[in-house]
This record gives C-alpha cells, sequence and structure tokens, in this order.
C-alpha cells in the first residue's frame, strides 16, 4: 500500500511499510530478491538469479542488507515481491475516541486479543480534522482509528464482534461497517491525502515527516508523551500513524523562514527519537535514517553497531560514491 508518489525499489531501499504492513508485513519479509546494481558496475542478484522461494539458508541475506540501504550500498533496479491471495470479504470503519490514550489503548487490546485486523491507522484531533476538511468527509475533531478487517464472510463476523466489543470497552463511538468498494476506496483516500490536509492547516508553509517505532506495550505512553511535547512547544504537529506496528508519525508545518520555529521541529524530533529509544524501539519505523537521524542511529545501535555498519559500507562502496553522507 505504497503513498501516492512511492516505488517498490524505492520503498525497498527506505524499509518502507504502509496501512497493510500489520497484518502483511514491511518491506522486508515481502522482498524475495532484488537486482542490484553495486558501485563498481557489477549487478548481484541478492538471492541469485531468478530465485524466488519463500524461505532460505544459503548464506548470508544479502536481500535484508540492502533493504533498507537507502542507496548507499546500490542502485536497487529490480525486486521481486511475495504475493498474497486478495481476502474473500473486506469491511472497514471508523471509531472515535475521547482522547488519543484511549485509542492507542484499544489498538493495544486488539491486537493482545489476536483479532487479525488487517489496518488499523491512528489520527489525532488535529489530523481527524484536518482530513474531515480537506476530503469533504464528516469526521468528528477527535482521535480517531481507521479500521480495516480481511477474511471470509463467516470469520468476519466474528472479527467484527469482536472489535465492537473492544472499541466500546475503550469509550469508543459505536461502529457502522462498510464493504462496499466505493466506501473503502473513500476512506482510505482520505487517509492518503493526510500529508496535503496537513499542509493545508497552514498554507504556503512547508511540511516535515518524521516518525518512529516502539513496541506495542510502550505505544500509549509515548503517543501521550509526544502529544503533550507537541502541545507544550506551539508546534503545528498532527499524528498520523501504523500504530498496529507500533509506528506513528507528526507531520510538521512550520514556516521555513523562521529560524526559530525552525529550531524548534529540530529540538521535537530529536526528542521524539529519543523518547522512542528510551522506550526500547527505534529512532525511524519506515522513513530510514537520512540525514536528520544519524546521532539518532548511533544511539540505537552503539559504536560496534555503526563500526559494523561503516565496514560494510566501506567494503562494498570504497570510493564512497553511492549517497555520500547519508545514513553513516
Amino acid at each position: 500500500d505504497p503513498g501516492a508518489d512511492a516505488s517498490l525499489c524505492g520503498m525497498a531501499a527506505t524499509g518502507a511499510s504502509g496501512t497493510n504492513a500489520v497484518r502483511y508485513g514491511t518491506m522486508r519479509p515481502n522482498v524475495l530478491n532484488l537486482r542490484v546494481v553495486l558501485p563498481d558496475g557489477r549487478l548481484l542478484h541478492t538471492a541469485g538469479p531468478g530465485r524466488q522461494p519463500r524461505k532460505r539458508a544459503a548464506g548470508y541475506d544479502l536481500t535484508s542488507l540492502f533493504v533498507g540501504s537507502e542507496g548507499t550500498l546500490g542502485f536497487l533496479t529490480q525486486a521481486t515481491l511475495r504475493l498474497h491471495p486478495l481476502p474473500e470479504a473486506t469491511a472497514v470503519t471508523i471509531a472515535s475516541f475521547p482522547s488519543v490514550g484511549a485509542a492507542v489503548a484499544c489498538t493495544v487490546q486488539v491486537l493482545q486479543a489476536a483479532v487479525p485486523v488487517a489496518r488499523i491507522e491512528f489520527l489525532d484531533e488535529v489530523m481527524a480534522d484536518a482530513c474531515s476538511r480537506f476530503s469533504r468527509m464528516e469526521l468528528p475533531a477527535a482521535a480517531t482509528l481507521l479500521l480495516e478487517l480481511h477474511g471470509s464472510r463467516h470469520s468476519l463476523a466474528e472479527q467484527q464482534q469482536q472489535m465492537e466489543e473492544i472499541v466500546q470497552q475503550n469509550s469508543g463511538s459505536s461502529l457502522a461497517w462498510a464493504e462496499g468498494l466505493e466506501e473503502r476506496e473513500q476512506l482510505w483516500s482520505m487517509r492518503h491525502n493526510a500529508w496535503y490536509a496537513a499542509l493545508a492547516l497552514r498554507p504556503g508553509c512547508q511540511g516535515y515527516s518524521t516518525d518512529v517505532c516502539v513496541p506495542i506495550s510502550r505505544l500509549p505512553d509515548v503517543v501521550v508523551e509526544t502529544k503533550q511535547d507537541l502541545q507544550a512547544s506551539g508546534l503545528t504537529g498532527p499524528m498520523v500513524g501504523h500504530v498496529g506496528d507500533g509506528n506513528f508519525h507528526c507531520i510538521l508545518v512550520f514556516n521555513s523562514q523562521d529560524p526559530e520555529e525552525a529550531q524548534r521541529i529540530h529540538a521535537f524530533t530529536q526528542r521524539l527519537g529519543r523518547r522512542a529509544l528510551e522506550a526500547g524501539g527505534t529512532c525511524t519505523g519506515e522513513h530510514g535514517v537520512g540525514l536528520g537521524k544519524r546521532a539518532l542511529l548511533q544511539e540505537e545501535l552503539g559504536q560496534e553497531g555503526l563500526d559494523i555498519l561503516r565496514s560494510i559500507k566501506a567494503a562494498l562502496d570504497p570510493h564512497n560514491l553511492m549517497n555520500p553522507g547519508k545514513v553513516l
């Protein structure tokens, strides 16, 4: 379920995911083979030419090495992907909650109850209101979960009942399920336009997206603390996330001509990354390290981990031709 301008190899290069990842996995487990042009011009098939087994134990896992490498080790030019069957039946719904804590606590309970949810997306009240106005949908300005279930018609009814009970236990709104294709597409189109909806909050300003990923058990605390941090910082930063994976984003909208506001953005993103690390998580769930999170990467992996990454980089790209300065 890529973003509007995503490519498959770009998704693989950044280790991206999307709304379906909670059930079907991120890019990493769904890439079976990659064709890579190495810095010296050689062509590498990471699992061997023409190979596409569902699992393998032959040698080092070169495919996973290049997934998430952010263009620092080679050009990804072709991806062989795992396919998943389309479900017999699909149902979606929207649930509103009195607080971000209640919405995320509901997510944790859904996962602990082993409901095989396909998508569970979180919008805070700022993001829900922005998406509602941008996509002309009537959503309350409240913490919101967008939920999608997949399965047989028989199993879907059981999942819906479980979901309704858990939502009610967490003070969520009563659920109305939509199974028609048009209604489902309208809902997910709204979610896909979240970036543009956030930018519309401050016309003429710039957007900066950052994300972290934490263990599910720590997600409610980290989301609530981040919400409080945003409010205390006086920043415009609607929150949206693939919370079924413990992954959430802040879309920070700011005046790039205001150095003081830009500095507050930088300070907030560093606090967010360290908050995730303290919770046993990672500084980036799917957007990569790039330039802005290099210091956080060292804190996450330690000096030994960073030294190993540099050794791999030096072995494959001794002249530092590929995305120099990125990640390391």
